[in-house]
């Protein structure tokens, strides 16, 4: 370090990363645990499942607004199908096998061909698209056990994909409208980002003419919305090229979470076709994309983020409170119901210690708001509320 100010900034980084470890807050406020008997799997426990269904109530409502329909489909899929998608020879040392009747199956590391099944359960017109089909589907992967990492790096998570169905001269357009609902969601979070367009890797399916018009049209979305982007070469999809949005935390590191792919590959691979507007069959393009990426990691991110401290919203428990003394337990209650009916996630405190002890234990726990009662407060209908912050 050129100056003694810059050393003493990088020590200060690393020890408030430290402190913001997700593996050790996780387990300070009782949210996950990962055994031994599962290495790469999580486990959720009950406040880290309030977490993770507020995250997924959000997406819901999100996508349900911008004209999305949710799927779900199976875990376990045929092998003819993945060598049909192309994943058993570009992905096969990244899955998980078994067989069934004989069979050779396997566990699905992507959601793309699921979807396609759907798809290909009807006719198409044109005019149904874009065919939104979005699915928060649980994918497994064997990573290598030295990169395992908390929830950044694990064997099973659950993304928040879709697959939508587009005419090509529908690409453009499309793609804009995910990246105005990516910006949507990390401003919520508070999350700035900067972009990345990755192109055709050396392993790939298809023509470089199609690449060529794939990555011109992403191009193309991300100019129309005035967006700076650096290309990646080399790093695009096996079946697309893709924009990656790279988050920046409060500690200015950066993490790789929504992504967005054109496919030209996987209509043609499973001959997927609409009606034109000529009334001719023609093969869709297929937009993969993700936004949380996986709901695990972003889990991880966003507890490193606040660290540990969530925003209202999202705390497991919003609002705890305190009794001055015994005496005081059937008002705590009264409030307790009244903030349950609407629908605010609510604990009483009503042990026999000090309110300065209480304080500090629901401080420790990170509840945002800490609300005591008393004497006072019970004779004129009221609480004194302290904030995470200690504000009162």
């Amino acid at each position: 370090f050129p100056e003694k100010s810059m050393l003493d900034a990088h020590l200060k980084l690393i020890e408030e990363a430290e402190k913001r470890d997700h593996r050790k807050i996780g387990r300070q406020l009782d949210l996950f645990s990962i055994h031994e008997e599962a290495p790469g799997f999580v486990f959720f426990h009950p406040k880290g499942m309030i977490i993770i269904n507020e995250l997924l109530d959000f997406s819901r409502k999100l996508h349900a607004k911008n004209g999305y329909k949710e799927i779900k489909t199976p875990i376990i899929l045929s092998r003819k199908l993945w060598e049909q998608s192309g994943h058993w020879e570009h992905f096969k040392d990244a899955m998980y096998f078994t067989q069934i009747d004989e069979q050779d199956f396997a566990v699905k590391p992507m959601n793309c061909p699921g979807s396609i099944l759907v798809y290909r359960e009807a006719f198409h017109s044109y005019k149904e698209f874009p065919l939104r089909l979005a699915e928060y589907g649980l994918v497994h992967r064997h990573e290598l056990s030295g990169v395992l990492s908390g929830l950044f790096r694990v064997r099973s998570f659950t993304q928040d994909d879709a697959h939508i169905f587009v005419m090509p001269s529908q690409i453009k357009e499309e793609v804009a409208r995910v990246i105005d609902l990516v910006d949507y969601v990390y401003k919520v979070f508070g999350f700035e980002y900067h972009v990345e367009l990755s192109t055709k890797p050396e392993k790939a399916m298809g023509s470089d003419e199609i690449w060529q018009i794939a990555e011109q049209s992403l191009k193309d979305a991300l100019k129309s919305k005035n967006i700076d982007f650096k290309i990646n070469e080399g790093a695009g999809a096996f079946y697309g090229p893709k924009i990656d949005f790279h988050i920046k935390d409060v500690l200015g590191r950066s993490w790789q979470c929504a992504t967005i792919q054109v496919d030209f590959q996987m209509p043609e691979k499973f001959d997927l076709h609409y009606i034109g507007e000529d009334n001719t069959k023609h093969n869709p393009v297929i937009i993969h994309r993700v936004i949380y990426g996986s709901i695990e990691r972003f889990l991880g991110i966003l507890i490193e983020h606040f660290a540990g401290k969530f925003p209202l919203w999202l705390a497991p428990i919003q609002v705890r409170i305190l009794t001055v003394a015994d005496r005081f337990e059937n008002y705590a209650s009264k409030i307790k119901e009244e903030f349950e009916k609407n629908n605010l996630r609510v604990e009483v405190d009503v042990r026999t210690e000090s309110v300065g002890y209480k304080v500090r234990e629901a401080q420790l726990q990170k509840i945002p708001l800490i609300l005591t009662v008393g004497e006072k407060e019970e004779a004129k209908g009221t609480v004194a509320v302290r904030t995470l912050d200690n504000k009162v």
